[in-house]
């Protein structure tokens, strides 16, 4: 039986990072080609494990958006490693570093997997609304005038419109995300003011669209017909927010067929975010 006060908890190197990616890869999270480059870009500071003998048996990201919002996940143990407790001492460690990186009144998201909710909950965190996972297939375009890419002169007005919708700025992780490569990204403009925007990356399988942020179901429909038709033959998938019931109903007129789901919960008081704006929820690691 593995002594639980033996492990050592520690910061992750960029290596570390990579192997937590890896994991991820072989349980079918199918994360971003570019994920681990850039999360390690955006906070090195937030990526935290439990060694054995110097060797990582468990890990996962504690991201602070300037003091103001925390967001845990990729949160995963080494296969050869469950059912011993390292989970569930990880989880309370990386939460509790996770609240000493914040300001006092900061409130902590996550998204958790249905089985874990109620451990989750134990932790302190409470249900706000249940995300599904859509498979999509590619679709024929149908041109918009209003719909432009979005270029690096782009980015600061990109980075306002985003916190409107994610609540907190991200300035550092949106420029990344919009600069990474195999990605497009589109913005939905009327007068020269953005109305929306979405990223499309490539993941181990396919593609997928996150965010994907609209001010009206049309534009966000538009946005979502143009992530479809950026790669031919490709399948695609995409995190929504089913208390959006405008996102739900976008899902089913493309055919959208439901994979996964897990639940957003937070730890605190939730934030007040523009549901009706959040058609595809980013990334379930990062937020």
């Amino acid at each position: 039986m593995m002594n639980l006060e033996s492990l050592e908890f520690k910061k992750l190197n960029k290596l570390n990072l990579n192997t937590l990616i890896d994991w991820a890869s072989k349980e079918g999270w199918n994360p971003g080609k570019n994920d681990a480059d850039i999360f390690w870009a955006n906070d090195p500071d937030a990526y935290y494990g439990l060694f054995e003998n110097n060797e990582l048996v468990a890990g996962g990201a504690i991201n602070a958006y300037n003091k103001e919002f925390g967001f845990m996940g990729l949160f995963i143990v080494n296969p050869n490693y469950r059912k011993l407790g390292i989970g569930k001492k990880l989880w309370y460690l990386r939460r509790d570093l996770l609240i000493k990186r914040l300001n006092n009144d900061a409130a902590i998201g996550m998204d958790g997997v249905v089985t874990m909710q109620p451990f989750y909950k134990q932790g302190g965190f409470n249900f706000a609304f249940k995300d599904t996972r859509y498979q999509l297939q590619s679709a024929k375009r149908n041109y918009n005038e209003n719909i432009l890419s979005i270029n690096p002169d782009d980015c600061n007005a990109i980075i306002k419109y985003d916190k409107i919708c994610f609540g907190f700025e991200r300035s550092s992780f949106i420029q990344l995300w919009l600069s990474q490569k195999n990605s497009v990204s589109y913005q939905y403009q009327i007068d020269n003011k953005i109305q929306g925007y979405a990223t499309v990356r490539k993941t181990e399988l396919g593609y997928k669209i996150g965010p994907l942020f609209a001010d009206s179901p049309l534009i966000a429909e538009n946005l979502l017909n143009y992530c479809l038709s950026s790669f031919n033959d490709e399948t695609y998938f995409i995190d929504v927010p089913n208390v959006n019931l405008e996102s739900t109903k976008l899902m089913v007129e493309y055919g959208g067929a439901a994979v996964f789901e897990c639940g957003r919960m937070y730890y605190g008081t939730p934030p007040l975010l523009p549901m009706q704006k959040i058609y595809g929820i980013t990334t379930l690691e990062l937020g």
